[in-house]
């Protein structure tokens, strides 16, 4: 274990988490800051099948004021993340309708957008100097708790591994699934699918219609249309070129759920679109856009195992919708709460500690969840008569309540008050047993 960071003196709990992405490294860091020991399995064998995933990932305050507290993150971060206080919105004729500035979240934390490979990488990388045990090529084969000695555990290559806590970050596909939910469960298609592109500004430097995107710093814009939002960056002081945009998906969720997508495949959802949208999806080289199936899961009605030694989080718990603008951020919040639940419940206490973290999440997770179809229809459905009558319709949700928070103060805050309240709730059950 590196000693360099800063953290609490050892709580003897040992913790397991599955899954290298963002959650589970949030996760792994923070049990690491509060003094649980921790192993991560991941199931690919090189990160750089994770860090080389190159699209746009979001994190708003909420998300970014854990990574203040990892030295040295935050800053770097920062170094290669989108500089722009506002966002300007038109029609997808090409018509300016409006702008939304952000100046004003400052007071709140850090806004931070940038490349998704990029940011992780910059989270292992502290991981990995944290001296966090990180094993690749590890698929979790099944997940096991038991009473008796009490523990939870995970099986990798036929062996079963134990320890105190099992953290379930594998994504909307995770089979830490199977053991909260009690049974199998397919995902659902949302009914839409997003391309994301990444490329070089000198794709488009000497364009006429897009010039003016990448000579004046970072830049970042959106169109509305029927039932497809278009949004672009460009980033990096305008040396790189970001664009995704939504449109509906007819195809079976048992398909791949992402893969190579084409430019003029693309371009056929854009018909009648203006000319700086279709200049920037034909500017996209190959290789460097993904057509990426959107995923829906109905909301679990838990996010813990029956024993209460298994825990999700991130997408494998609630995936959200792109438009939410959340879900990277409430994944990061997750590892937080769940961490401090633990440090401040002790390791004889385990169940009552991942009981807390749900209920101090259940909620919060479910009404953020829920503004990404509400900026959803805000946008396909848009009446564009009131629109122009009232351009801040289309605004993004940026809500007081979301957005400046920080899930370990709240964790400490009302940990214990929490628990009263479970308390009570399992008194009111048993009688009735």
């Amino acid at each position: 274990m590196a000693n360099n960071f800063p953290r609490l003196p050892p709580s003897g709990i040992k913790v397991i988490v599955v899954g290298a992405g963002f959650a589970g490294l949030a996760a792994a860091i923070e049990c690491d800051r509060k003094g649980h020991s921790v192993t991560l399995f991941e199931k690919v064998d090189n990160i750089d099948e994770i860090t080389g995933i190159g699209d746009i990932i979001s994190f708003d305050p909420n998300g970014s004021v854990a990574f203040e507290r990892w030295p040295g993150v935050v800053d770097e971060m920062e170094a290669i993340a989108r500089q722009t206080k506002h966002i300007d919105l038109f029609h997808h004729q090409g018509k300016f309708v409006t702008r939304q500035d952000f100046s004003h979240e400052k007071a709140w934390g850090r806004r931070i957008n940038g490349h998704r490979g990029q940011l992780h990488n910059i989270i292992y990388r502290h991981a990995v100097d944290r001296g966090i045990d990180i094993r690749l090529g590890k698929r979790v084969e099944d997940y096991f708790e038991q009473d008796s000695p009490p523990q939870s555990g995970v099986v990798v290559d036929g062996e079963r591994i134990a320890a105190d806590v099992v953290i379930a970050a594998e994504g909307v596909r995770s089979r830490g699934r199977k053991i909260v939910l009690g049974f199998d469960e397919n995902p659902k298609s949302s009914g839409y699918a997003v391309y994301r592109a990444w490329f070089p500004a000198d794709r488009v430097r000497n364009n006429p219609v897009v010039k003016h995107l990448v000579e004046n710093g970072d830049t970042h814009q959106g169109f509305i249309g029927p039932d497809i939002h278009f949004l672009a960056s460009t980033i990096k002081n305008a040396t790189e070129v970001n664009w995704v945009f939504t449109h509906i998906d007819d195809g079976n969720i048992e398909e791949s759920w992402q893969f190579p997508g084409k430019p003029e495949e693309a371009l056929k959802y854009l018909e009648g679109w203006c000319d700086v949208v279709r200049e920037l999806v034909k500017a996209t080289p190959d290789g460097r856009l993904i057509d990426h199936k959107l995923v829906y899961r109905d909301p679990l009605p838990t996010f813990i195992s029956p024993k209460r030694r298994i825990a999700l989080i991130g997408d494998s718990a609630h995936p959200f919708l792109p438009t939410s603008i959340q879900g990277a951020s409430q994944s990061i919040e997750d590892g937080v709460v769940l961490a401090t639940c633990l440090e401040l419940s002790g390791r004889q206490n385990i169940p009552r500690a991942l009981k807390a973290y749900e209920k101090l999440r259940y909620e919060r997770v479910h009404r953020a969840q829920a503004n990404g179809p509400k900026m959803r229809e805000r946008w396909h459905k848009a009446d564009w008569n009131e629109v122009w009558k009232k351009p801040e319709m289309i605004h993004l949700i940026r809500e007081t309540w979301l957005l400046n928070f920080d899930a370990e103060k709240d964790a400490y805050t009302r940990f214990w008050a929490v628990l009263e309240e479970l308390d009570k709730e399992e008194k009111q059950i048993k009688p009735r047993l």
